[in-house]
């Protein structure tokens, strides 16, 4: 097993087409500065340009950060947030891409993350098969997912193009999550219909003990069982939160669940689906959330 250091290095060399000379910024929050603070070190012990900055947690993923940290996002070249939340779905960092800045998050991310599961993986072998799943979300009208009991959620994604986050950057303006493996599409707003089990963990809630049946009418949650159920929608509020706005499949072989979402989605085997804001990457829901859903086993029917 590598150390932490050989493991930011090899990252940088083998994810990452960037010189030394580009400003780094690491962005974290109270609850992860400390393993923040750590990745900053390794950066700076191989030579990187690195500042660190500080905000308070958000409460839930796709929240937008603060002003004071939005604008820090815009003075650096290549920006990694290491956050609890997650920041992907967010202003904030679509508007770093549109000034040229590439921004890496890794909301969730933890040391045993860094050195073993999804960030161990070979990623010339997820980037490959993640083009190819994205090109078949793509090429697809309907994504029909197949779960538990004769459960089936069917997902127009007609027009849309499938998304690829592969945890390889190359060139400006680069965004994804890392760890990464994960092909995604907006799907077509208040098309979606059918029931959904869900089992295995809810960003914001954690691994589930028991599975939760969401129901979607018109694209949109009206029901979401159990007690786990009932936080989901806590989260998500009574508006534009609880639209269906994400199909997810994940591309990376060495991928866990573990009960963080942010290496979950990517695992074999798995598909999530979420709700919230899509603006950034291909739909027309503009919301201050965005909840991922993974579940372990689904059929999946393409039409």
């Amino acid at each position: 097993m590598k150390d932490f250091q050989e493991t930011v290095s090899a990252l940088m060399v083998n994810n990452f087409e960037v010189n030394k000379d580009i400003s780094v910024l690491v962005l974290m929050d109270r609850s992860t500065e400390k393993l923040g603070k750590k990745f900053a070190g390794a950066l700076k012990t191989d030579g990187w340009q690195v500042h660190t900055h500080c905000m308070e947690d958000r409460t839930r993923s796709g929240e937008e950060p603060p002003v004071e940290t939005a604008n820090e996002m815009l003075g650096y070249g290549l920006v990694f947030c290491l956050t609890k939340h997650s920041l992907t779905h967010t202003v904030a960092r679509k508007n770093a891409n549109a000034h040229g800045i590439s921004v890496i998050t890794m909301p969730g991310i933890t040391e045993d993350m860094f050195l073993n599961g999804a960030m161990s993986a070979d990623y010339s072998r997820v980037e490959k098969e993640t083009f190819e799943m994205t090109d078949k979300l793509t090429d697809a009208d309907t994504v029909s997912i197949r779960t538990g009991e004769g459960y089936q959620l069917i997902i127009p994604v007609k027009g849309r193009d499938g998304v690829p986050s592969t945890g390889v950057f190359r060139g400006q303006a680069a965004s994804g999550n890392l760890p990464s493996g994960e092909a995604y599409i907006a799907p077509v707003e208040g098309e979606s219909e059918g029931i959904i089990e869900i089992n295995g963990s809810v960003s914001g809630i954690g691994l589930l003990k028991t599975p939760v049946i969401l129901t979607v009418e018109k694209g949109r949650l009206i029901d979401a069982s159990g007690q786990d159920g009932k936080k989901l929608l806590e989260l998500l509020g009574d508006g534009d939160g609880r639209y269906l706005c994400e199909l997810g499949i994940g591309t990376n072989h060495a991928a866990r669940i573990t009960g963080n979402i942010l290496e979950d989605e990517k695992a074999y085997g798995t598909i999530h689906i979420a709700f919230g804001s899509n603006h950034t990457f291909g739909g027309t829901i503009k919301t201050n959330v965005h909840i991922d859903c993974v579940t372990k086993n689904p059929v999946v029917d393409w039409q």
